[in-house]
């Protein structure tokens, strides 16, 4: 994976990650360093957390991160060059704020943090598009027409199993019973992937059709169905930094960059973190944001080892990957005016179908950037073998499409392999076939003093950034109300304060009342499961 970051601008008063970052030596003094709460990750949930405690007027915490920079899976690098020679910066993971808002209906915070801080994004207008095959320009968007009017039926669908406390099936399962079966044919094998695949990471097969239709209506008919992609220079994650600045004053000896966390140690009262130099933190709580990926990869080891209630909840669980391909010719031999291009394969499902450019009207324009963006199984062959294996296929898809265009080599090529970075081991998570609400619950729920949060322990936004946003703030207000309890307890037991919810025997589907706020779902379920709503 190149190096993640380069991070020139930072917002509010802090003026370099290094600023930020505490000193190696002195966190390796032999003694356990002490603090009321160890926030573990700093994305999008852990620096949410953080200032949630802060808010709760909580500032004795310490915001632990393995990365030199704030923002885990938002993250970001330089690529090619413009025609003054500096490069252009490109996001390597998160790249889209995802159901904006809509008047007089609530916000997706995100997309109030990316106003605040002049987030440069221009709205993906899916209808900007082109489709192929391995004979050039063909057009099969009517196949897209199909696609919408099953998906509709199987919407309503998965809205009666869900409030009949009916068994979950497979997607694929719904939408074959909704009269979508795309078989061998190959056209309508992309469309499948660029309505399903894309945005969740995996096939119809592996996901929950209850949880999969359902987390699609909480984003996108509560807030709003635009999508808009970031192309800020600064990087998407300066609305993090923006928001850090906040509660972290420059040099924040409460930040601790470049700390690897190889054990956890947690009881009833208390947590201890030991890092990979010898260096540790002893804490009264410890929130531990690290991905599905890195939880599901034993990357660090727990003492006691983690109940099998919890372990079964993170095993169940899938992290997807997405990898995008990115590409510059000295040239841009696409139509210009056009974001998207879709690719049919004769014979492999997602083999490099889904392209977008970056010189497209209101993106990077002029920059001869495109890229190409492959999900799952496809993913991880491309993320295992070398740049040169893969730029020979990518580029003889590209001469499948533009057969009649002399199509020339790329004059820069790189692409991220998020499945084999040990600090996150995949993009985001999945909610798949065999994960009841109750078991996610679990997932979400803590362990004495030991807590989790992040975009896979929402029950309504997995998968999305604005998901480990809510969790990262639920989880700090806990523990915060925990410690002002204990307080007033004399620090007396741990059981002041929110308890969460968890469930040692699990049932084969979910009641309708288990949908409420103590499962992690505030908000109605039945969000409009007709596409004709807003």
């Amino acid at each position: 994976m190149p190096s993640l970051l380069r991070i020139a601008t930072l917002l509010a008063g802090v003026s370099s990650t290094a600023g930020l970052a505490i000193q190696h030596e002195q966190r390796n003094a032999g003694t356990c360093r002490k603090t009321k709460v160890a926030v573990l990750g700093a994305g999008v949930a852990g620096v949410t957390a953080a200032q949630a405690l802060s808010n709760a007027s909580v500032t004795d915490f310490l915001l632990i991160e393995r990365n030199d920079y704030l923002g885990g899976r938002v993250a970001h690098t330089t690529f090619g060059k413009k025609a003054d020679g500096t490069p252009y910066t490109v996001e390597l993971g998160a790249n889209w704020v995802q159901g904006l808002g809509s008047p007089g209906g609530p916000e997706n915070p995100i997309w109030t943090l990316a106003k605040l801080y002049g987030i440069n994004n221009t709205y993906s207008n899916y209808s900007s598009m082109l489709t192929y095959d391995e004979t050039g320009y063909v057009d099969y968007t009517d196949v897209m027409d199909a696609y919408d009017d099953a998906y509709d039926i199987a919407a309503a669908d998965a809205g009666v199993l869900l409030t009949n406390n009916l068994q979950d099936p497979s997607v694929r399962a719904g939408f074959s019973l909704a009269g979508w079966k795309p078989k061998k044919d190959m056209h309508a094998q992309a469309v499948e992937f660029w309505n399903w695949d894309w945005e969740t990471a995996y096939a119809p097969e592996d996901c929950s059709f209850v949880y999969g239709i359902t987390g699609n209506n909480l984003t996108f008919n509560q807030y709003s169905d635009a999508n808009n992609y970031v192309w800020d220079q600064r990087g998407l994650n300066t609305f993090l930094y923006g928001e850090a600045s906040t509660f972290l004053a420059p040099h924040d000896k409460r930040l601790l960059l470049s700390t690897t966390v190889t054990n956890i140690s947690y009881s009833d009262s208390g947590v201890t973190v030991t890092f990979d130099d010898g260096g540790c933190v002893e804490a009264e709580h410890a929130i531990c944001t690290f991905s599905m990926g890195v939880l599901q990869n034993d990357v660090i080891t727990f003492d006691p080892p983690l109940p099998r209630w919890k372990v079964d909840a993170i095993e169940s669980f899938e992290m997807g990957t997405y990898t995008k391909i990115f590409m510059q010719f000295n040239e841009t031999f696409w139509d210009e005016s056009m974001q998207y291009f879709l690719y049919a394969d004769p014979q492999v499902r997602g083999y490099y179908p889904v392209w977008q450019s970056l010189d497209a009207p209101g993106f990077l324009e002029g920059s001869h950037i495109i890229f190409v963006t492959v999900v799952g199984a496809e993913s991880y062959r491309v993320e295992q073998q070398p740049d040169e294996v893969t730029k020979a296929e990518v580029m003889a898809v590209l001469r499948s499409m533009f057969p009649n265009i002399t199509v020339p080599e790329p004059t820069a090529f790189m692409y991220p392999r998020w499945s084999l970075e040990n600090w996150a081991f995949g993009s985001y998570s999945n909610w798949p076939v065999g994960m009841t609400l109750e078991k996610h619950q679990n997932l979400r729920a803590n362990v004495d003093r030991l807590w989790f949060a992040g975009e896979g322990t929402s029950a309504e936004y997995f998968g999305f950034m604005h998901g480990a946003w809510f969790e990262g703030q639920e989880m700090a207000k806990r523990v915060a109300a925990q410690l002002k309890a204990a307080k007033k307890n004399n620090g007396g037991s741990s059981q002041y304060g929110p308890q969460m919810v968890r469930y040692e025997v699990l049932h084969g589907t979910t009641q309708l009342k288990e949908f409420n706020f103590e499962n992690g779902w505030p908000v109605s379920s039945f969000l409009d499961y007709d596409s004709d709503s807003d």
